[in-house]
């Protein structure tokens, strides 16, 4: 067993206490970037029209799909909860196969699945479901709207012409706050 001096003992101390510092401090960061994006999910949601019968009747909710591990380490429940899209309920399902992706309206796809990006907006081709991811390509790879942080703040990107594919009509209100869009306007 090492025995360790009292000044090397309290150095050792304040070494572990400042790298715990500084996971909790980027922990927290972290939490606070995905409230943030859970919130841009919701206005997002607010900000699209989908194509008459694709929601189903009034009553079927609208739901908010995320793929492999939770970002949002429930923060996506917590801030759609009670909340309506028009008159429909929010529902959140976290799917953890891409058989899943089906009944989706809005699609979350992670960094951790950056790699299966393409075969996912593949599987979803003809549906009129929003895509919604983080990885820098994501618009580029045929994704909808790409979300990223930039000088601690939340930035997106459009892809209009794959919300048009989707038959998704993206508000104008939207278009604007984005801070690029790729393809042709309305």
């Amino acid at each position: 067993m090492r025995s360790w001096s009292v000044p090397a003992a309290r150095t050792l101390l304040l070494l572990e206490m400042i790298l715990l510092i500084f996971g909790l401090a980027a922990r927290a960061q972290e939490t606070e970037e995905y409230r943030v994006k859970a919130a841009f999910l919701f206005h997002f949601a607010q900000l699209v029209d989908w194509p008459v019968g694709a929601l189903g009747d009034d009553k079927q909710p609208l739901t908010v799909c995320t793929i492999g591990k939770d970002p949002f380490d429930g923060n996506l429940e917590t801030m759609l909860q009670g909340k309506l899209i028009g008159a429909r309920p929010l529902q959140v399902r976290h799917l953890k196969e891409r058989t899943e992706i089906h009944g989706c309206q809005l699609l979350f796809i992670g960094n951790g699945e950056r790699k299966g990006v393409a075969s996912l907006l593949a599987a979803l081709k003809d549906e009129a479901v929003l895509t919604v991811g983080e990885s820098d390509d994501f618009v580029k790879q045929g994704g909808m709207i790409d979300l990223s942080m930039e000088n601690n703040k939340v930035r997106f990107d459009i892809n209009l012409d794959a919300a048009v594919r989707a038959k998704l009509k993206i508000s104008s209100r939207l278009l604007v706050l984005a801070k690029n869009v790729v393809g042709n306007h309305p």
